[in-house]
């Protein structure tokens, strides 16, 4: 295979190659950094590049496959991590100012798994100040490889970023009120959300503990479930880890979805939706059904209160989080955090005691509406070409944020899984993607969904031109 198409290559496509030895570790190694050392200027996906601790795994990969010792999927696969994970010896910022000089003593869980799996690091993928919504002012942002003006989504902009431009083969997210998904859309990649709970959150920074979810960020949803295999399972270092077994993702038959329910809320789905999204939507449903799903009109429960909810739920554990040096510090904070802690002090007990009676009710009302079907056909964001300056704009108007939100912000208070798909393209020729969401713990039929999905199309291959 041809050096200059490594970095295109799909997890599970570089592994097949890893294990037969017709690739090197080493080869696809120093390819990648070789790439990442080329475009990283321009691009700023990495807060940290990690060339010495990569090219020591690839050599320890490469010679226990010789041995005999493969390890699966994983194994010798260079990744990117979103730099709010401890990594032993390794600077962890978490995007803030006042954790620059953070050198962990340990491995956060997630980066254990995927250490001892096998994976390569090539660095430490730049994030949001906190995992909010905002870089701090002192960190050039990732910059969009569709084009400099279009924003490249919310915390996780880094793994988006990386994945689209071909910095990684597989990198992890955080989505907290779509954190994950926006990234997605905005860099035409894939990205697979678990269920609350399925990924412990050991050693890694907070923002909301009840809202937090940990999940990869790839080219593909067979990637994707390579991915959560390695990172998912119960942890005694986190009770909140759900002890259920982790399933093969990548064992079901993915030629078809016969006998797979997709619910669609066309009213829901349409409201403040652009076209490229509903024509990928529809487009989707098409698809979809092509592979013997059974598509229904449902009814979704209203989201919009836990929709104005978010805000400042998540403000009240955010201000929990980071009570060691807010305010003590207040001084080496961004505004937009800065900003999100404040509005946990408008938030009274009885307030907050309604918030979390809505959240369970929508919580059960959606997990009712999975009795009768098996997934949830939504958008991921409802504008498909979202500039900066649109960014911005929305985040400074209640309606607008609220729209922004939509279709993420209800699947974290509910802790519902989703994966996002890349969908279509827009006529100015930037990606459009899309979200199927499920009941809880049913990650299994998610990848299903997603690897038919995309061996029926070919969206999740389109790449901005570098």
């Amino acid at each position: 295979m041809p050096s200059t198409d490594l970095h295109e290559l799909e997890i599970t496509e570089a592994a097949h190659l890893i294990r037969s030895r017709e690739l090197s570790p080493v080869e696809l190694t120093e390819h990648m950094l070789r790439r990442i050392e080329q475009l990283e200027p321009r691009l700023h996906a990495y807060a940290l590049v990690t060339a010495d601790v990569a090219r020591e795994q690839a050599r320890a990969a490469e010679a226990e496959i010789a041995a005999g010792r493969h390890k699966g999927p994983l194994h010798g696969i260079p990744i990117g991590l979103k730099d709010l994970h401890y990594t032993r010896g390794i600077p962890t910022a978490a995007g803030m100012r006042i954790h620059r000089d953070f050198r962990p003593a340990f491995d956060g869980t997630v980066v254990r798994r995927l250490r001892e799996a096998g994976t390569v690091l090539l660095g430490k993928l730049q994030l949001t100040e906190g995992a909010f919504a905002d870089h701090h002012p002192d960190v050039v942002a990732p910059v969009n490889p569709w084009g400099a003006e279009l924003w490249s989504g919310a915390s996780s902009s880094g793994s988006g970023v990386a994945m689209a431009a071909g910095l990684a083969l597989g990198a992890t997210g955080t989505d907290t009120g779509g954190s994950i998904r926006f990234p997605c859309a905005a860099n035409g990649v894939t990205g697979l959300k678990p269920t609350w709970g399925r990924v412990s959150r050991h050693g890694a920074f907070e923002l909301a503990a009840s809202l937090d979810h940990i999940g990869p960020m790839c080219r593909s949803a067979a990637d994707c479930g390579a991915m959560l295999a390695a990172m998912a399972g119960p942890d005694p270092d986190d009770p909140t880890a759900v002890h259920l077994p982790v399933p093969d993702y990548l064992a079901a038959d993915a030629s078809h979805l016969r006998g797979v329910r997709i619910g669609v809320d066309e009213d829901w789905n349409g409201l403040g939706a652009d076209t490229p999204t509903l024509q990928a939507l529809g487009d989707a449903q098409q698809a979809l059904a092509s592979l013997g799903a059974h598509m229904r009109r449902v009814k979704a429960p209203d989201s919009d209160p836990v929709v104005a909810d978010w805000s400042p739920h998540c403000a009240v554990e955010t201000a929990v989080a980071h009570e060691a040096t807010y305010p003590l510090r207040r001084d080496a904070y961004g505004p937009g955090l800065a900003g999100l802690i404040d509005l946990a002090r408008e938030v009274t007990a009885a307030r907050y005691q309604k918030m979390l009676l809505r959240r369970r009710d929508y919580a059960g009302r959606l997990e009712a509406l999975f009795q009768d079907v098996d997934l949830l056909l939504v958008p991921a964001q409802p504008v498909s070409l979202l500039t900066i300056a649109r960014k911005e704009a929305m985040v400074g108007s209640p309606e607008a944020l609220a729209l922004l939100l939509r279709f993420t912000a209800p699947f974290d208070m509910s802790g519902s899984p989703t994966i996002t798909l890349p969908g279509g393209i827009t006529p100015q020729g930037t990606p459009v993607v899309f979200q199927l969401v499920s009941r809880h713990f049913a990650e299994d039929l998610l990848v299903r969904a997603g690897r038919a999905f995309q061996r029926e199309t070919d969206w999740h291959r389109w790449r901005p031109a570098l």
